[in-house]
């Protein structure tokens, strides 16, 4: 499956860029729990793999509890809300949260309630590995299907792909709530 792929190359490059950081003294500031980044940001970049990723998670695999409050914040969603995802401080589809939720790691300093590190301080946001973010989006055109290799490199390249984008929190994330109601009704 291409997304994941694309989320495995994401990791390995983030966990690279994390061993990089901490080798030169700084501390990840992020943990368990803390979801200021989920509250703050208003600029989550998804491509449309990655949203056929979460609306099949969100559908089929999200269970429990948390799936009536999911479907309910869902229906509900404005784009003044924190990340429609967020359920009780934790992601709800953390296994394929978009690649920018993936590489939003702060070091040395907790995010201030409200700060989008990004924006503050960016010197304390990791650098995705540039290698490592190529051959993710590169893959993420197999999606796609562009197979040529050395268009997949262009479109990468010159930025292209990022027009395929859209933000996570302008989406229209009701209908996801109705999906997952007919699903549920399925016998």
């Amino acid at each position: 499956m291409t997304l994941h792929k694309v989320l495995r190359i994401a990791d390995e490059g983030v966990q690279a860029g994390v061993q990089r950081e901490t080798n030169t003294g700084r501390t990840l500031a992020c943990h368990q729990g803390c979801a200021s980044c989920c509250r703050a940001h208003r600029d989550i970049p998804v491509y449309p793999v990655e949203l056929v990723g979460i609306s099949w998670y969100a559908t089929e695999k999200v269970r429990g509890p948390g799936r009536a409050k999911l479907q309910r914040q869902l229906k509900e969603y404005s784009d003044a809300d924190p990340c429609p995802f967020l359920i009780d401080e934790l992601c709800a589809i953390h296994p394929v949260r978009p690649q920018a939720c993936r590489h939003f790691n702060v070091f040395d300093k907790v995010c201030e309630e409200g700060e989008d590190a990004w924006h503050t301080r960016r010197q304390d946001v990791l650098q995705p590995d540039p290698e490592y973010q190529q051959g993710a989006l590169e893959t993420m055109l197999e999606f796609h299907n562009v197979t040529d290799a050395d268009q997949r490199r262009e479109l990468v390249s010159s930025g292209e792909i990022h027009k395929l984008a859209r933000n996570l929190t302008e989406l229209n994330w009701s209908s996801l709530s109705d999906k997952m109601t007919a699903f549920d009704a399925k016998p």
